[in-house]
């Protein structure tokens, strides 16, 4: 068997280390993620997989013949808008690997923290004034979560035994123990109305970009709380930022962003509502991941079916 692998990730090792322990038969090629170095590459005949983070539109050019390309992500908007990814080569992506747990402890986090208003007593112990605060309303703190696949319904189970009213959006209606479903751009706005903090776990399509524009925001709760775990393109930037100098919104946590590194003039670093994490809430696990692609390969080797393919029409 012979595989591709390309990652403009900073950990090609591991990758390469964990696909020689998976596959010992096969001969893994590693081929470099910058445009110029991928142009003037030769691949090897007879590839089989390609397996890929962020790789050049060169690389993806030279693909058309190989079984399947596994996206070393959840997230497959970055290869999806390549003009060069082949047709007919089915896109795979990574279900979970170790992506769940991650996301549901920092999703908790932000809930808990907003909830238990901890912002409002750092402020105070700067003030350096003792001021208990009455606790608010769990009945009334509506959190929904934007996005119900797989890792939003994990983000629902953690969430659950802590009490909130849950509630979930997605494409088509998803049905998730003690969360009220709500589907379509028809229930969008009602959805959006019960969400005192609002998490964002929605993949970025043609149909998701920009989703969360003024209008969309002004659904929410006055006072209420965005959580961006997702795509930074979800959300219209210059949107967020005038509703939270109105204090139309609350606040913000974000991890993901338009532009990665976010960049140094961003008006996000310093503004006071607005809490940013470097893209950290939920890593790709690399053993996790590469076990789950090697049984995906041996059962697509049988003649078998997956899971995780990505439906152009839909995701892309």
């Amino acid at each position: 068997m012979n595989l591709i692998f390309c990652s403009a990730a900073g950990n090609s090792a591991a990758w390469l280390a964990a696909l020689a322990r998976a596959f010992p038969g096969a001969s893994v090629h590693a081929c470099s993620h910058l445009p110029d170095e991928a142009a003037q590459a030769q691949l090897p005949q007879g590839i089989d997989y390609a397996l890929l983070w962020k790789p050049p539109a060169d690389l993806l050019r030279q693909l058309g013949s190989v079984k399947a390309i596994f996206n070393l992500g959840a997230g497959i908007d970055t290869l999806a808008a390549s003009q060069a990814l082949p047709a007919g080569v089915p896109v795979v992506r990574i279900e979970d690997a170790g992506m769940s747990e991650q996301m549901s402890e920092y999703v908790v986090h932000a809930v808990l923290h907003q909830y238990r208003e901890l912002d409002a007593y750092a402020e105070s112990q700067r003030a350096g004034v003792w001021c208990p605060r009455a606790r608010q309303d769990k009945r009334q703190f509506g959190v929904g979560i934007l996005g119900v696949g797989v890792l939003g319904g994990a983000v629902a189970a953690a969430l659950r035994p802590f009490g909130f009213p849950l509630s979930g959006w997605s494409r088509t209606r998803k049905i998730v123990p003690g969360v009220d479903s709500y589907a379509g751009r028809v229930e969008l706005d009602a959805f959006l109305a019960r969400c005192r903090v609002l998490v964002c776990l929605l993949p970025l399509t043609r149909e998701t970009r920009g989703l969360l524009d003024r209008r969309a925001l002004s659904q929410l709760p006055i006072g209420a709380h965005v959580v961006n775990v997702a795509r930074g393109a979800l959300i219209v930037d210059d949107d967020l930022l005038a509703l939270l100098d109105q204090g139309r919104l609350g606040g913000a946590t974000l991890d993901v962003f338009h532009d990665e590194p976010l960049p140094a003039a961003h008006p996000f670093w310093h503004h006071s509502r607005i809490s940013i994490t470097p893209h950290v809430s939920a890593a790709t696990l690399v053993e996790e991941s590469v076990a789950q692609i090697a049984g995906k390969i041996a059962r697509l080797e049988a003649g078998l079916p997956i899971t995780g393919i990505v439906d152009r029409e839909r995701d892309c």
